[in-house]
């Protein structure tokens, strides 16, 4: 590794901001499993989702990674709950120290953040990789096209051209995305991680069964993520309520934070197929109760249309619990190691791998132990850290050398 590595990772939100989804949790992830490696590293955030519960506009140790929560101005809130993220002490710290870091990782597109660091890059020449986090899809750059598009085609397209690499979770997502926008810019796959210490001391099945008494003697059906558009509750739904029709011992657990009330919407349609008081949403579980979750659960569904790459599905993995993913979801290994079934967008695919797994619990217990094989073998923290210092090295390398 280049002597005391010095990094500067810029992202708009951060840990512990959990409302907004995966991404703050991965990329602290990384972060701490980086320090243990001896990267010098610091972090620009901002403080959304976290006001007046961390010191803002100063440096503050978070698990042994520095980090610096920026305030920002709400001037730009009609483009959504937090704006456009637009911070005059932000831009004021990366024209100050932005130039000291020999590489920097920026994540995300959609935000000031990200346009900001990107410009001091270019205008320090220093080597930057960006990582979309998903945010190119197709499926995703459809919704909200009219203010989106527009931002692609001055901003984001400049700044991917002009990055010394372009970092994807998986070669699905590399082949998948809008190709124009990266066209001409390296990149490279390095997957995201879990944390092995969060699920070390697993609860018994009794903890989450004692919490939620109504999940007691019933197979429960898991889902882990945001309460949002993007995770196809309406396929789960309605492949829940056919499943129900035939196994009434079945349950179904949806644990995440309520995005712009959409939670109304699931609930109107389990109401609507008469099948509420066969669910339970359990809001946002952390550390233990999360964990309990995952413990307590015998098979966990994520049918999603559209994914960068999701943690949960890696540490229900971790868990033993066997996986029922969408091919949206980025990960085909879950199929190829047999930890699992990945099918298309569709309720009646969804029914179909449910009750081939409801009704065989060899099966489950073996999907089970090879998703936990999988996650050792490839997608613990410390592994992914050395995969990415690797990566960081090789762009400050070619940065270096086309100067």
């Amino acid at each position: 590794m280049i002597k005391r590595m010095k990094l500067l990772c810029i992202v708009p939100s951060y840990w512990p901001a959990f409302q907004y989804g995966g991404p703050v949790t991965s990329v602290h992830g990384l972060n701490r499993a980086l320090v243990k490696k001896g990267v010098d590293l610091k972090v620009y955030t901002t403080n959304a989702g976290l006001d007046k519960t961390l010191p803002v506009n100063r440096e503050v140790d978070l698990e042994g990674v520095k980090v610096t929560y920026f305030e920002f101005s709400r001037y730009f809130e009609f483009l959504g709950d937090t704006g456009w993220q637009f911070s005059p002490r932000m831009t004021e710290a990366l024209n100050k120290n932005l130039a000291a870091s020999d590489i920097i990782h920026i994540n995300g597109l959609w935000n000031y953040p990200i346009a900001a660091a990107a410009h001091f890059c270019r205008k320090y020449n220093k080597p930057y990789i960006i990582t979309p986090h998903g945010m190119l899809f197709a499926y995703t750059l459809s919704k909200n096209s009219w203010k989106k598009r527009p931002y692609y085609t001055f901003v984001t397209k400049r700044d991917m051209r002009n990055a010394g690499a372009i970092h994807f979770y998986t070669d699905h997502e590399r082949r998948s995305i809008n190709q124009d926008i990266v066209s001409g810019t390296r990149s490279f796959v390095v997957p995201v991680g879990v944390e092995s210490s969060e699920f070390d001391d697993m609860s018994s099945v009794d903890a989450l069964r004692d919490r939620y008494p109504q999940l007691r003697n019933k197979t429960v059906i898991l889902f882990l993520g945001r309460i949002n558009w993007k995770k196809g509750l309406d396929i789960l739904v309605r492949a829940f309520s056919r499943i129900l029709k035939i196994k009434r011992d079945v349950h179904l657990l949806l644990v995440g934070p309520d995005e712009n009330e959409y939670e109304k919407q699931v609930r109107t349609w389990l109401e609507e197929e008469n099948i509420i008081e066969h669910a339970t949403f359990a809001g946002t579980l952390r550390g233990k109760e999360k964990a309990e979750a995952f413990a307590g659960s015998d098979i966990f569904v994520l049918p999603s249309y559209s994914e960068g790459f999701s943690m949960s599905v890696l540490e229900a993995m971790y868990c033993r619990l066997p996986v029922i993913i969408s091919d949206q979801c980025n990960f085909p290994e879950v199929a190829q190691y047999g930890a699992g079934t990945v099918i298309t967008c569709d309720h009646n695919r969804l029914c179909s791998a449910l009750e081939q797994l409801i009704d065989d619990d060899n099966l489950r217990k073996k999907m089970g132990e090879n998703g936990r094989k999988l996650i050792e073998d490839k997608y613990l923290w410390d592994k992914i850290a050395e995969q990415m210092i690797d990566a960081y090295e090789n762009v400050i390398r070619t940065w270096k050398n086309r100067e």
